[in-house]
């Protein structure tokens, strides 16, 4: 059986947006450039262990929105879950 993991991708317009919105700014990486390179280390590690990897493109409303219904903090555990339930409809 596949295991499919879902994996947040940022889009490179919506970096300095994403940046205001999230609580553990201090905890991220200061440009989209250097995200991107990490991000891209993560997938292809993931993918040879065997996974396969479901890019999440977030939408930054639907985001915020989510983590205000739930009254948690826009942090990595959060964005975590929010691609988790994304990936699982």
């Amino acid at each position: 059986m596949e295991k499919i993991v879902g994996l947040a991708y940022y889009q490179k317009k919506d970096w300095g947006k994403f940046l205001e919105l999230i609580d553990d700014k201090e905890k991220m990486h200061d440009t989209w450039n250097e995200w991107n390179k990490a991000y891209l280390k993560a997938k292809k590690k993931l993918t040879l262990q065997g996974l396969t990897v479901k890019d999440c493109v977030i939408d930054l409303i639907e985001l915020e929105t989510y983590c205000k219904l739930k009254g948690i903090k826009n942090d990595g555990k959060a964005r975590s879950l929010f691609v988790s339930d994304k990936v699982s409809l």
